[in-house]
C-alpha cells in the first residue's frame, strides 16, 4: 500500500513513515493541505494520515477534498485535540478511524491493521454476493402473457403504496418471488424483508415466531425472543400461505395491520412496528371465510389488493423462455454447454400440465441438466411421467350421431384441438370462440367428473 502521511509538524510526519516503512509500506509525507491535493493529483493512494490541525488549517474541512480528489481513499486522523465531538465528526465526514496525539507506533500499526482486516472483510463479503448471486437463478418477470402481464402490472401499481396486497395462486407460481419483487421497488426497500411461513409451525410457536415471547412466558421460553414482526419494523412483513393462519392468532394479526400494534407473549406492553404486509395463498379464502376458518374483518383487510396469478399451464408462451433460463442457469453450475432442447423434448414440455408450476419446471430441468450427455435435453432426460402425460390418450367412443350428448361430442373436440395447438390462443383460434371462451370451457370440463381434464 502507498501511505500519504499530512501533518504541519516534521517530527511527526518522519515517526509515522519510520513505523509504516519498518512495515513494509511506502510513504509520501506533507506538511499541508494544498501538497496533500498535488500528490493525490499526481498519484495514487491507499491510506492517509490526517492532522485535524495543520497550523492554520483545519483538517476536517480538508478531509472531503482528500475523499473528492481519490474517492477509494481511507482515512485514519490524529490530533492533539482529542476529544468524542472531534472523533463524531471526523468519522461522520468520512474518515475511518481516530488516533488521539500523543500516540505510541503501536497504536499506528494497530489502526492499519484493522482497516486492514476491514477490507479483507468487504472483499469477503464482495465475494459471497457475487457467489450467492452465481448460484441463484434470479427472477425474470417479463411476460408474453396477457393475465400474466395484468396481474404484474397490478401488483407494481401498488408496490409503491402501503397498502396491503393479497398474492392468490396455485403453489409454485412465484407468489415468494413477487413478493420480494414488490418489497425491492416499494419505499420499504433499504430495510428488511421477513417471511414468515404460516403453516410451518404450531399455534403456539408460530405467534412467538410472528410477536415474539418473554422470558419464562411458557415453557422453553428460558429467554426473551424478538419476533418477526419487530425484526420487519421498517420494511415488508411476507406472510406465506396466510390460509393456514390459525384463528386464534387472527385478531392479534388485524390490530397489527390496523393499530400497527401487539404485544409479544408473556407481556402486557404494547409495542408498536410500523410493517408493510404481503400475503399470499394458495386456499379460496372466500370459502373460508364462509365456513368460519378465517374472520371476515381481516380478510377484507388483507385483501385491499388482490393479485390473482396464473398457474403455468395457463401461461404457453412464457413455459419455453422460463425453460430455457432455467436450462443456462444450471448448465453453468454443471460445468456444461448445453444449448436448447431438442424437438421432442420441447414438444414433451409443451404438452405437459405443470401441476407443480414453475417450481416443478425448475425441478425437471436441473435433473435434465445433470442427466444430459449431449449438447442438448433429449427425451430420454426428461421425468417419464411427462412423457406418459402427453401421450394421445386412445379416442373414447364418441361419433357424430351417436347416442351421446352436445355436451360429450364438444369436450371430446375441445381436448383434441388443444392437444394439437402449440398455444391457447391458437386452439381458440381453430374453434373459432375467444380465449377467455376456452379457459371458461377447460375449467367447466376440469370439473365434469365423466368428462377428462384437456
Amino acid at each position: 500500500m502507498r501511505i500519504l502521511i499530512i501533518d504541519d509538524e516534521e517530527n511527526i510526519r518522519r515517526i509515522t513513515a519510520v513505523v509504516l516503512e519498518a512495515a513494509g509500506y511506502e510513504t509520501v509525507s506533507v506538511e499541508n493541505g494544498a501538497n496533500a491535493l498535488k500528490q493525490l493529483e499526481s498519484g495514487t493512494f491507499d491510506v492517509a494520515f490526517l492532522d485535524l490541525k495543520l497550523g492554520g488549517e483545519s483538517g476536517l474541512e480538508l478531509l472531503p477534498e482528500l475523499l473528492k480528489a481519490s474517492p477509494q481513499l481511507e482515512v485514519i486522523v490524529f490530533t492533539a485535540f482529542a476529544s468524542i465531538e472531534t472523533a463524531v465528526e471526523a468519522m461522520r465526514c468520512g474518515a475511518v478511524d481516530y488516533i488521539p496525539k500523543p500516540f505510541t507506533p503501536e497504536q499506528i500499526r494497530q489502526a492499519l491493521s484493522r482497516l486492514i482486516q476491514a477490507r479483507k472483510l468487504r472483499s469477503r463479503v464482495a465475494d459471497l454476493e457475487s457467489r450467492i448471486s452465481a448460484d441463484t437463478l434470479t427472477a425474470d418477470l417479463s411476460t408474453c402473457e396477457p393475465a400474466m402481464q395484468k396481474a404484474l402490472d397490478l401488483a407494481f401499481k401498488a408496490a409503491a403504496t402501503p397498502a396491503t396486497i393479497l398474492l392468490l395462486g396455485e403453489s409454485g407460481t412465484g407468489k415468494t418471488v413477487i413478493a420480494r419483487a414488490l418489497h425491492e421497488n416499494s419505499p420499504q426497500k433499504e430495510n428488511a424483508f421477513v417471511t414468515v411461513s404460516c403453516p410451518s409451525l404450531s399455534r403456539e410457536l408460530l405467534e412467538s415466531e410472528l410477536f415474539g415471547h418473554a422470558k419464562g412466558a411458557f415453557t422453553g421460553a428460558t429467554a426473551d425472543k424478538t419476533g418477526k414482526v419487530a425484526l420487519a419494523d421498517g420494511g415488508t412483513l411476507f406472510l406465506d400461505e396466510i390460509g393456514e393462519l390459525p384463528l386464534e392468532i387472527q385478531p392479534k394479526l388485524l390490530r397489527l395491520l390496523q393499530e400497527k400494534e401487539y404485544e409479544r407473549i408473556g407481556e402486557t406492553k404494547t409495542r408498536r412496528a410500523k410493517v408493510r404486509v404481503i400475503s399470499a395463498t394458495n386456499r379460496n379464502l372466500d370459502q373460508a371465510v364462509q365456513e368460519g376458518r378465517f374472520r371476515e374483518d381481516l380478510y377484507y383487510r388483507l385483501h385491499v389488493i388482490a393479485v390473482p396469478l396464473p398457474p403455468l399451464r395457463e401461461r404457453p408462451g412464457d413455459l419455453l423462455k422460463i425453460a430455457e433460463r432455467c436450462l443456462h442457469f444450471f448448465s453453468a453450475q454443471c460445468g456444461k454447454q448445453l444449448k436448447g432442447f431438442s424437438p421432442a423434448a420441447e414438444a414433451v414440455l409443451r404438452q405437459y400440465a405443470w401441476p407443480g408450476n414453475l417450481r416443478e419446471l425448475r425441478n425437471v430441468i436441473e435433473r435434465a441438466v445433470i442427466l444430459a450427455d449431449t449438447h442438448e435435453i433429449d427425451l430420454l432426460d426428461l421425468p417419464e411421467k411427462l412423457s406418459q402425460a402427453s401421450r394421445p390418450t386412445p379416442a373414447p367412443d364418441v361419433q357424430i350421431g351417436a347416442k351421446v350428448s352436445l355436451r360429450e361430442i364438444e369436450t371430446e373436440h375441445i381436448t383434441r384441438v388443444m392437444k394439437q395447438a402449440s398455444t391457447m390462443t391458437e386452439a381458440a383460434k381453430i374453434l373459432g370462440i375467444t380465449r377467455d371462451t376456452l379457459h371458461r370451457k377447460k375449467k367447466e370440463m376440469s370439473r365434469d367428473p365423466d368428462v377428462p381434464d384437456g
